[in-house]
């Protein structure tokens, strides 16, 4: 079964585990993925991601977050869709929830956060917002 849209099935996958209260939640692999992945390591919305490996297909594990009963990410939205493609400038890029919550932007320099690429002075398309 091939998907038209695996980001946007990553985070239909991470919303449904987090209202289930489960702790774990497995998807298929791919190198983006795991981008995101250790983008939301490292702004703490995930405790830690594993990639397991089969014999032919490998998948992520994304161990969930959660603060007194709450998941840690209230809010996780594609924003940027297969059949609509939303690119913006350094410039342009936008400020989630007042900086508290983060963008996550493909840029020619790799995935990275808004604030990231702010800095880094480059644009790219608007992947997800997480808040």
């Amino acid at each position: 079964m091939s998907l038209s849209d695996p980001i946007g099935d990553m985070i239909a996958r991470v919303k449904n585990a987090q209202d289930r209260n489960h702790k774990k939640v497995e998807l298929p692999s791919s190198n983006f993925k795991v981008k995101i992945a250790d983008i939301l390591k490292n702004e703490g919305f995930i405790k830690d991601f594993k990639i397991n490996k089969d014999d032919k297909k490998s998948s992520l594990s994304l161990e969930l977050k959660y603060h007194s009963g709450n998941p840690v990410i209230s809010t996780f939205e594609r924003v940027s869709k297969p059949g609509r493609r939303i690119f913006s400038s350094a410039e342009g890029l936008p400020k989630i929830n007042n900086g508290l919550g983060i963008a996550i932007i493909s840029t020619p320099k790799g995935v990275m956060t808004d604030i990231d690429a702010r800095k880094q002075r480059v644009g790219g398309e608007i992947i997800c917002k997480v808040f």
